[in-house]
Order: structure tokens, then sequence, then C-alpha cells
């Protein structure tokens, strides 16, 4: 989910927009915090909506694609997302996700179509299967996915504010005019002081050294997946990927930084304590 204030510093900020904002943010943060907290297959569930929701956002941004391509591409895509919520071993996620991006690839070069649907599934599948398995049905996993969601937010908030009140050289002005890197230092900032806190209050294996330089490397990611976005949609001709939340514009908006943290996260979980447990780093 994201951030209780908008990530890009070039986005509408009229007050009564703002507001709207806010309160649409602080919505979505409870329904993801409670789905979060219970875990297995409510959060499953809610891993796989949110994939379905980028998926169509998306294939929505290229309407030239034909109809038979999507319809094949939202086939396989279901059954991807059917895979997440059957809670099968990750890697046979990902096997699954990988065969239906080719099935959708293939069939849109036989057809003359393009792949922009197939990559569409590995861009809303992947963090689907990371958020499933980094969380899990233990402590660890709840643990996992609460700093997850405080250093994403964190980067967000902080960097619309510092951004706002530092300007300065811009960040990527191709990409997103509105980024600066004062933006971008207070986001890593902000980052790093919600995860340390969700990681120290938690209880956690981290420690402070651990926990700074992991939520370092996750605020770069959010940051990162916050530009790619960003580059998509000017690609593509769009300002917003959609207009499903109030006062946000679409699900890929609020997610974009979400989307890259987490599957660096659990990357990382299943290099430092194997696939089996992404989430044993903050075990204590």
């Amino acid at each position: 989910m994201s951030e209780g204030a908008p990530a890009e510093e070039g986005r509408n900020r009229r007050p009564g927009n703002l507001t709207l904002r806010v309160a649409s943010a602080l919505v979505l943060a409870a329904l993801a915090l409670g789905l979060t907290y219970a875990g297995g297959m409510a959060f499953r569930l809610f891993a796989a909506v949110l994939a379905a929701l980028v998926f169509h956002e998306w294939t929505a941004m290229r309407p030239s694609e034909s109809r038979s391509h999507k319809v094949v591409a939202w086939a396989v895509m279901a059954m991807a997302l059917l895979a997440v919520l059957g809670g099968l071993s990750a890697p046979l996620e990902a096997a699954i996700l990988a065969a239906c991006f080719l099935v959708a690839f293939i069939y849109g070069v036989f057809t003359g179509s393009s792949g922009w649907s197939a990559y569409g599934i590995v861009y809303a599948g992947l963090p689907a299967i990371a958020l499933s398995h980094l969380r899990g049905s233990d402590a660890a996993g709840l643990t996992a996915i609460l700093f997850l969601y405080a250093v994403v937010w964190g980067t967000d908030i902080l960097a619309y504010f510092v951004g706002r009140a530092a300007g300065g050289p811009k960040l990527a002005p191709a990409i997103s005019p509105g980024k600066t890197w004062s933006g971008a230092a207070g986001g890593a900032a902000g980052g790093v002081l919600a995860g340390v806190a969700v990681a120290y209050f938690s209880h956690s294996a981290l420690s402070a050294g651990l926990a700074v330089a992991l939520a370092l490397l996750l605020s770069a990611a959010s940051q990162a997946g916050d530009l790619f976005e960003s580059m998509v949609k000017r690609r593509r001709g769009v300002k917003d990927s959609g207009t499903l939340i109030p006062g946000h514009g679409g699900v890929m908006d609020r997610v974009d930084g979400l989307v890259a943290a987490a599957v660096l996260l659990y990357l990382l979980g299943v290099v430092f304590s194997g696939l089996a447990m992404p989430a044993g780093l903050f075990f204590r």
C-alpha cells in the first residue's frame, strides 16, 4: 500500500485535493494493515487482488493491443494468481508465472501484437509472489511486511514534504520533472527512520546497523520503482495509471515503490535466510 502523502512532488497540491488523498490513504492503509495482520489466505487474497488491479491498469495503458491478446494475457494471469492463492511453493509459483509470461509473449509475437501485456504479467505477478511468501503466517512474516510498509511509506511521505520545502536540482527531469534530489534524500531518511523504529519496537533480530542498511536499500528500490512507473506512464502518454482511488489516481500510482521493494526484500531474505523462510531475517 502506498504513502500517507503523495510521492511525486509535482502533482496537484490544492488543500482539498491533499485532504482527499490523505483520507483515501488512511483508509487503504487500515485495510492493508488489517489483512497483513490476518496473514494466510486473507493476505494472499490481498496480494492477488492488488496484482490483478495493477495488471488491469498496465494493460489499459495500451488500448491498441488486440482484444484476443488481452484475453489470452488475462487468462494466463488468472492462472498465475490462482497459484498465489493456492499457497504453492515460491519456485513453483515463479515457474507458473514464467510459463504464463511465455504464453502471452509468444501469442503476441505470432499474432503481430506487442509484448506489453506479457510484461505486465511479470510486473504485477512477481510482487504478489514476494509479498505472499514474505508474510507467510508467522510473527517474522508480519514483522517483515510491517518493516517493508514502514520504509516505503516513510520514503514517500518524507520525499514529498522535504522536496516541497527544500526544492533544488531535479532528480530525473526527463522522467519525472517534479522529483528532486532533496526529496530523494529526505525520502531515504524517512524510510530509514520508519524502518528502524519498526525493527526496534518489534524486537526484531536485525541489529541497528543492519536495519539501517536494509532500510536504505529498500528505500532506494522504492524510489527506483516510482521512477520506473513514471517512465512507463510518460512513454504511454498518461498522467495517472487509473482513477480507482479518490485523490490518488490508479493503484499502480500508489504501489509503484512497494512492488520493487517487496521483490528486493524477498530476494534478500532468500539469500540470507533460505528459500523456505525468507522472513527469517526478522527472527530474534
